[in-house]
C-alpha cells in the first residue's frame, strides 16, 4: 500500500526561499519599470506647458483604460459605460470642492464609491446580456448619462459645467504644476502595479479562468457572474479617479469632457500596449495621446494615424508593444520566443 507523506521541512524551505526571491525580483522589476517610465516621460515633457497638459491627458486616459482592463481583458465583459464612471469622478470632485467647501480629496473617495455602486447596479440589470447586446445597452447608458448632466438637476451646471475647483493642496502645500504632473505619473504607476498584481493573484487567475470556461468555473463552485460584478465595480472605481484627476488638472468640468469617444479609445489602449500586462494600458494611452495630438510634421487627423497604428499592431504584433518587445528580447538573449497570443487576448 502506498503511503502519502508530506515533504520534510528542510525540503520545503528551499521552495519557499525560491518563491520569495521570485517575488522580490518581480517587485524590483516593477519598481525599475516605474522609475524608467517616470524618467522617460519627464525628460520628454521638460518645461513645456503643452506637453505637461498632454501628460495629464495621458494619465487620465491611463486610469480609464486601467479601469476597463479588469472587466474587459480579465473578465471578458465589454461594458461601454466608462465615460459615465469617469464623469462621476470628475463631478464628485467639482461638486465637493465648489458646493460644499470641503476638501476636494473627499470627491476622489466619494466619486469612486458612487461609480462602483452605479457599476454594480448596471451589472445586475444587464447580467443576462453579453457581447454586442451588453455593449449596446451600456453605450446607451453612457449617452443618457451625458444628456442627464446637461439637462438634469441644476447642481450639475448644465452645458456650462462647473468651474472654480480649488487647487490641489497637500498638508497646506500647493505644489506647482510640474510637481502635479510628477504626482499624476506616480499615481498611474501605482495603480498599474496594483492592477498587474491583481491580475497575477488567485482572484485574477480565477477571473480569467471563469472568462475562458464558465461551465468549468461553475463546476468548481465559482460563480462567474459574481466575479464579473466585482470586476466591474473595481474598474469603475479606478476609471472615476481618471475623471477626478482631469478635473484637478484643469479646475473645471463640463458634460462634453468625457464622451463616448474616450471609451472607444480606451478599448484600443491595452491592445496597443499589450493585453498580457496591466502596463499595456498606460503605455497604450501614452501612444494614443502622442499619435492623436502630438505627431510632429502631421497636421491631419490623428484618429486616422491611430487606426493605421492599431491595424499594424494587430497584424505585426498581436501581443502589443510590450509583447513585441518581450519576444524580441527573448530572441536576442536566446531564451526563445514568448507566446504573444496569451490568454488575455481573448
Amino acid at each position: 500500500m502506498l503511503t502519502l507523506t508530506s515533504p520534510p521541512p528542510e525540503a520545503a524551505a528551499p521552495a519557499r526561499s525560491s518563491r520569495t526571491r521570485r517575488s522580490l525580483t518581480n517587485i524590483a522589476t516593477e519598481a525599475g519599470i516605474t522609475l524608467v517610465v517616470v524618467a522617460g516621460v519627464l525628460l520628454w515633457m521638460g518645461p513645456s506647458l503643452y506637453r505637461q497638459d498632454l501628460v495629464f491627458l495621458a494619465a487620465t486616459y491611463s486610469l480609464i483604460a486601467l479601469g476597463m482592463y479588469i472587466p474587459f481583458v480579465m473578465a471578458g465583459s465589454l461594458s461601454m459605460a466608462y465615460s459615465a464612471y469617469a464623469a462621476i469622478g470628475a463631478y464628485a470632485v467639482a461638486l465637493i470642492s465648489v458646493k460644499t467647501g470641503l476638501s476636494m480629496w473627499w470627491g476622489w473617495v466619494i466619486g469612486s464609491l458612487v461609480a462602483a455602486v452605479v457599476a454594480v447596479i448596471l451589472a445586475l440589470a444587464t447580467q443576462k446580456l453579453s457581447g454586442f447586446y451588453l455593449a449596446a445597452v451600456t453605450l446607451l447608458f453612457g449617452t443618457a448619462f451625458e444628456h442627464w448632466l446637461i439637462d438634469g438637476p441644476s447642481f450639475t451646471g448644465g452645458s456650462a459645467g462647473i468651474s472654480g475647483v480649488e487647487a490641489v493642496t497637500l498638508f497646506g502645500w500647493q505644489p506647482p504644476r510640474y510637481a502635479l504632473v510628477v504626482l499624476a505619473i506616480l499615481f498611474v504607476c501605482a495603480i498599474a502595479v496594483i492592477v498587474d498584481r491583481l491580475r497575477k493573484s488567485v482572484w485574477g487567475l480565477t477571473l480569467r479562468a471563469a472568462r475562458d470556461n464558465k461551465n468549468a468555473a461553475r463546476s468548481s463552485g465559482v460563480n462567474p457572474a459574481h466575479l464579473t460584478v466585482i470586476a466591474l465595480a473595481i474598474g469603475a472605481a479606478i476609471a472615476s479617479t481618471g475623471g477626478s484627476l482631469f478635473t484637478v488638472s484643469v479646475q473645471a468640468v463640463t458634460p462634453e469632457t468625457f464622451t463616448l469617444s474616450i471609451v472607444f479609445l480606451a478599448i484600443f489602449m491595452p491592445i496597443i500596449g499589450g493585453r498580457n500586462s496591466a502596463w499595456g494600458a498606460p503605455l497604450g494611452a501614452l501612444i494614443v495621446v502622442i499619435v492623436t495630438l502630438n505627431m510632429p510634421g502631421y497636421q491631419g487627423s490623428g484618429e486616422l494615424l491611430l487606426a493605421i497604428a492599431v491595424l499594424l499592431i494587430l497584424v505585426v504584433a498581436p501581443g502589443g508593444v510590450i509583447g513585441w518587445v518581450g519576444t524580441a528580447f527573448a530572441k536576442v538573449t536566446g531564451r526563445g520566443g514568448s507566446n504573444e497570443r496569451g490568454s488575455d487576448r481573448k
